[in-house]
């Protein structure tokens, strides 16, 4: 028999391989199932438990593929869980294992209920796990809290699809009523106990900080996916408060558990917040939370602390408080004085007297050495020496600047003196014919000065900024797109308050402004409208091929665009496509009434106008159909009630909504609401229901009652004709 290493070395040789290639994991697992059984060595069973735990938490394998050889494992799982065993590697390993292969036999006894040796095992690794799990060590709690809540999620109801019952997620919602072994009330009662049991940690006198966060950790799954649940969940950590939880002595240690416990709360009750804003328990979670975050473990504190020495400023205080508070007085800077003659900034910002200091030029260094040693320097900079340095340096440039003022005085000196004098000495006189001389003098003598001062400022003329290039047509449509996407943004903020319109209850049609009421809906008319009417002339006018293309380019980049951002919500965003479709419509009717004029003369010509209306009412209709449930009757009537005109495509496509049988209803009701209230629809609509009468047999209970009152005749044939075969059978 080998020895353990290469025994060790042979498996890690085959986990290695399986990393390679997901495919050999079936193959490879049950090859390895007899070395690390319960009497192998400590070493082969701690890699076999590793081995297990990763290979059904692994998301390389699919879902399917590890239901197939799950069962392979279970007696191997239950025998070294039945063994003794102390090592908590393995223990940990195992545990971690059975909450990966719980749900996968859970579904496996769905599809087959025949197997059940294999839910026996399950059955019986479940309950090894919960009754030893009060003496386990901390760590293989933690992984036993993920199993509870593993088993709590598996037997509790979920969301089921009976349309894609390949996708449902593992629930009671996927048993049947009539199980053969498994029974949905006796499983919802022991997850029900389980869950309480998971709860129980915030409940105890004294909490330990690991298994709380583990705990907590492991609720958000279950809020999220399990609503019937969600809200003893939320009640249980809203009556949790970790400072009541813990007793003295108040160590540092406990301080810093009860803070990790509050922040793992708050951190669960904000990921709840953000994925269910319309939770009931919105309002006490923002409560708790402020509380939280406002505590200061008031209970955890110790009162006989002593308070620490209050910080005592040792800036801008006098020098007798210095003394008092042996504060070393800040040393003065020597500022030496400016140079003769005229300064320049370097002189001006020098503020020492190492020569060698001064004359070194700064720019020989690199940029990005100089940044390095920069943005330490200022880091220790001096208050007070920074302070002394930007008044000496202010203190120098008023010097410098009252020095210039005077020079400037005495350069002209009648021009202060003299304004003076004359405003002491003067004595008005009328005399009229001796004002335009002394006018035209001073104007002299102001344009003289003003030549002998700023010569460059007369001599400049006019400027003009140059003509920019014409756009090339690339660029006109970046351009476009660019305008077309700060409007989008314009539609995509939330309104601030009620319109205008809206308030004064007006009736706007299509002779209203786009830009009138600036709220959401007027940027939608004006991006229709820019899409629509700004081609318009253009599309079928073949001397401005340019110019069509550019336009044509712009308004199908702004339809698709409006597609897009409608189908991203379009119960929420309906009135956009109704807009946008009448739009569509009255532009294609408008251009056809005016090409048509055009050409009344020419009987030869036959005018061709690019119509879109049809185009995307039936693309919108293809979004957004599929994703109609029974429940959006409204939706589809609203939208087919409003849009301008029926076509055949469009009832065709409301009647391929019958091929579901949970969706006939709602297919025959939009078709009844037109039959009723759109008389010039009528007769398609009725051609419609007819045709979905004849085709599905789940469709007849509603269809007829509509045929019976409108179309009477057409139900008679199909009765009689089932009357007939009734007989013939």
């Amino acid at each position: 028999m080998a020895s353990p290493a290469v025994q060790l070395g042979q498996l890690n040789a085959a986990r290695n391989l399986v990393l390679s290639d997901a495919a050999l994991y079936p193959d490879v697992v049950n090859g390895i199932l007899p070395i690390i059984g319960p009497k192998s060595r400590i070493e082969l069973r701690r890699w076999g438990a590793d081995f297990m735990a990763e290979t059904f938490a692994s998301p390389v394998l699919s879902t399917a593929l590890k239901e197939q050889f799950a069962p392979n494992v279970l007696q191997t799982v239950q025998e070294i869980l039945a063994l003794p065993e102390t090592d908590t590697a393995v223990l940990q390993s195992l545990v971690q294992a059975a909450a990966s292969l719980y749900p996968l036999i859970f579904r496996h006894i769905v599809n087959h209920p025949e197997d059940t040796k294999s839910w026996e095992a399950m059955n019986t690794i479940k309950q090894d796990i919960l009754r030893k799990m009060d003496s386990f060590q901390c760590s293989i709690k933690i992984c036993c809290v993920k199993f509870l809540q593993r088993v709590v999620q598996v037997q509790t109801p979920g969301t089921a699809d009976p349309r894609r019952p390949d996708q449902n997620e593992t629930s009671l919602a996927i048993v049947p009523r009539n199980h053969a072994v498994l029974t949905i009330p006796h499983l919802e009662a022991e997850a029900s106990g389980l869950l309480d049991r998971l709860l129980g940690v915030f409940q105890e006198e004294t909490c330990d900080a690991l298994l709380v966060n583990a705990t907590l950790n492991c609720l958000a799954p279950l809020i999220r996916t399990r609503q019937s649940i969600s809200n003893k969940i939320i009640n249980t950590v809203l009556d949790f408060f970790p400072a009541k939880h813990v007793r003295p002595p108040f160590t540092p240690t406990v301080r810093v558990n009860v803070k990790s416990m509050e922040r793992t709360a708050r951190a669960l009750l904000i990921n709840v917040m953000r994925k269910q804003p319309a939770n009931p328990h919105m309002s006490k979670m923002q409560l708790y939370i402020e509380r939280l975050m406002q505590s200061r473990l008031d209970s955890v504190e110790d009162p006989s602390r002593k308070r620490g020495h209050p910080s005592e400023p040792t800036d801008g205080l006098d020098n007798a408080k210095r003394a008092r508070l042996d504060a070393l007085t800040p040393p003065l800077m020597k500022i030496p004085p400016l140079p003769p003659g005229p300064t320049s900034f370097n002189q001006l910002f020098t503020l020492t007297q190492d020569a060698g200091l001064s004359s070194f030029d700064v720019k020989q260094l690199p940029q990005d050495i100089l940044v390095k040693i920069t943005v330490p320097l200022l880091a220790q900079v001096n208050q007070s020496m920074l302070t002394q340095a930007v008044e000496a340096v202010r203190n120098r440039l008023q010097t410098i600047t009252k020095e210039q003022t005077l020079k400037l005085q005495q350069l002209n000196p009648h021009q202060g003196t003299a304004a003076d004098d004359d405003d002491d000495d003067y004595e008005p006189s009328f005399e009229p014919a001796d004002i335009p001389d002394s006018a035209d003098k001073e104007a002299a003598a102001i344009a003289d000065d003003a030549v002998d001062l700023h010569p460059d400022l007369v001599s400049l003329g006019p400027f003009v900024l140059p003509q920019p290039p014409p756009l090339t047509e690339e660029e006109a449509i970046d351009v476009g797109r660019s305008a077309v996407a700060r409007v989008f943004s314009m539609i995509t903020q939330p309104e601030a308050a009620p319109s205008t319109a809206k308030t004064n209850n007006q009736q706007l049609g299509f002779a209203r402004l786009a830009g009138s009421t600036f709220d959401r809906d007027a940027w939608v008319v004006l991006l229709a409208r820019l899409a629509t009417r700004a081609p318009a002339g253009l599309e079928g006018d073949g001397k401005s091929a340019v110019a069509s293309r550019r336009q044509t380019t712009i308004a199908d980049s702004i339809r698709e665009t409006l597609y897009r951002f409608i189908l991203e919500d379009f119960r929420g965003r309906l009135n956009m496509g109704i807009t946008w479709l009448n739009e569509e419509y009255y532009n294609d009717r408008v251009q056809m009434k005016a090409v048509s004029r055009q050409h009344e003369d020419d009987e030869d010509s036959q005018p061709h106008v690019p119509l879109h209306y049809d185009k995307w009412v039936l693309r919108l209709l293809d979004g957004f159909l599929p994703y109609l449930d029974s429940k959006d009757t409204k939706v589809l009537v609203r939208f087919l009630s409003e849009i301008p005109d029926i076509v055949p495509e469009v009832t065709q496509r409301v009647a391929s909504l019958a091929k579901d049988p949970e969706r006939v209803n709602l297919c025959v009701q939009a078709l009844m609401y037109l039959v009723m209230f759109r008389p010039p629809a009528r007769e398609l609509c009725l051609n419609t229901v007819e045709e979905i009468y004849n085709t599905y047999e789940e469709s007849r209970p509603a269809a007829g009652k509509v045929l019976s009152r409108w179309r009477p005749q057409a139900i008679q044939p199909a009765e009689s004709g089932a009357n007939d075969a009734a007989a013939s059978q």
